[in-house]
């Protein structure tokens, strides 16, 4: 089954923040996520997710340090400790990890290990706590130049060696697309290590529709190799929301209604 969530960070951006969480009740989509917590109101978050509903699928842990760094280890697992508590406040099984950027003159090697490191240190906390970090790579072509976890290839060897079902991988389809394309296929062989999706088409990281990715293909893909968890909006609408959501939606009704 295909369950959605709405990035609110992106999406319904002509509202104030909270009152994204309303719409995305009303276009009916199960599930909300967004970006970081620290700057939000928690409690107000908390108070309307109740009020409409909802899940909340997702967000980032606040770091506070790059991943990368061989010094990391404390204070990533500091901020994990930190953005759980607001996990459980929120009811929130899986959160975000980014990697932080490539760090000049550090053998990639190193770096990788100590990615593998920070990681690692969490496990015995996010096992205890049912929650699932998931890591992401992200394009350095057009977004992110300079950020370390630019493969899938890469992120799936990281995810292997931590060795823990708590710690999974983000799959971005817009940021893979642009760097490695064959989206089917790599999901479909590493589905296990797939923690949460993103999506938004390439090129601009729109709706999906306006762009060169078969999300109806895509989606039936994640759904055949029996994903269970929640699939991301996180893109930039070309027009009215609403309208920019319905064609993912209808796909995604679609795929559910086969069953």
């Amino acid at each position: 089954m295909i369950k959605l969530s709405a990035c609110i960070e992106m999406i319904f951006t002509d509202v104030p923040f909270l009152d994204r969480i309303a719409k995305v009740s009303e276009i009916g989509i199960p599930a909300f996520e967004f970006w970081d917590w620290g700057s939000k109101d928690i409690a107000e978050i908390k108070r309307r997710k109740s009020k409409y509903g909802l899940a909340t699928a997702t967000f980032g842990v606040d770091l506070g340090a790059s991943i990368v760094d061989q010094s990391a280890a404390g204070t990533f697992l500091k901020a994990v400790k930190n953005s759980i508590k607001i996990a459980h406040e929120l009811d929130c099984k899986t959160l975000i990890v980014t990697t932080g950027n490539e760090l000049k003159g550090v053998a990639r090697s190193k770096q990788h290990e100590s990615i593998v490191k920070c990681l690692k240190g969490a496990v015995e906390t996010v096992e205890k706590e049912k929650v699932t970090l998931v890591l992401e790579p992200l394009n350095t072509l057009v977004d992110h130049k300079g950020y370390y976890l630019y493969s899938s290839s890469e992120g799936f060897e990281i995810i292997r060696e931590v060795g823990s079902p708590n710690v999974k991988l983000l799959y971005d389809v817009y940021h893979l697309q642009i760097m490695e394309g064959n989206i089917i296929s790599t999901i479909t062989k590493n589905i296990e290590l797939i923690g949460h999706f993103h999506t938004g088409d390439v090129p601009g990281r729109h709706e999906p529709g306006t762009g060169e990715i078969n999300y109806a293909n895509v989606l039936k893909a994640i759904d055949d190799a029996g994903y269970e968890g929640f699939v991301g909006l996180e893109f930039t609408p070309t027009r009215d929301p609403k309208q920019a959501l319905k064609p993912i939606i209808d796909i995604a009704k679609q795929i559910n209604e086969r069953k």
